[in-house]
């Protein structure tokens, strides 16, 4: 199957907007971790239920509060305690800096598109490949900050207070996920542009 160059430009396009958009809502919704205590709750008109973001946590009712330090504001932490807040402050600076990458990268992108540069459409597959890894690795951050923090938890309050919570990851993760996955497919896209403007200019020489 031959791959032209304008489909290998509408495929990038396409993809990189998913891919922008997808990462953009993602951050600026409050779905990434989902806390449901509707079933220990039973009749009480109190609901406790709650979904958080990167920034901020918010119950079903539209209220929303920061995210603070949990452990206070003392120096006496435990190592898996630090380990919790250098996590959190990792995936808020991962993901907002993917974003960053992702529209300079589309930009550029856009540009070597039009000049059918090989040098520039090699830069924005690199760069958007780099994007792709900080995506990954925001999102593989905030799984493992999500875990750890259940652990504590469960450390400090016991299995007994969590029974009847269910405790779910939320469609902003999912959003992140695909968004991850677009990036990726178009950093791909734009290293096979690379290739094949070699090629075309290649066969230009040889007539």
């Amino acid at each position: 199957m031959k791959v032209t160059f304008t489909g290998l430009a509408s495929f990038v396009s396409t993809f990189c907007v998913l891919s922008f958009v997808s990462l953009v809502l993602a951050i600026g919704t409050d779905f990434w971790y989902i806390i449901d205590t509707s079933k220990r709750e039973n009749s009480s008109s109190v609901s406790l239920s709650s979904h958080s973001g990167l920034w901020r946590t918010c119950n079903f009712h539209n209220q929303c509060w920061p995210f603070m330090n949990p452990f206070g504001e003392g120096r006496n932490l435990s190592d898996s305690q630090r380990q919790i807040l250098n996590m959190q402050g990792t995936f808020i600076v991962l993901l907002p800096l993917s974003v960053i990458v992702l529209f300079v990268g589309g930009m550029l992108g856009f540009i070597s598109m039009l000049a059918r540069a090989y040098l520039l459409l090699l830069l924005t597959g690199v760069l958007l490949l780099f994007g792709s890894v900080l995506s990954l690795a925001g999102i593989c951050v905030y799984t493992a900050y999500s875990a750890a923090a259940f652990k504590e938890a469960v450390g400090i309050s016991g299995h007994k207070s969590l029974e009847g919570i269910e405790i779910y990851f939320g469609w902003s993760l999912v959003l992140a996920s695909v968004s991850f996955v677009g990036e990726l497919c178009t950093a791909m896209a734009f290293l096979l542009a690379s290739a094949r403007v070699t090629q075309l200019t290649n066969q230009e020489e040889d007539e």
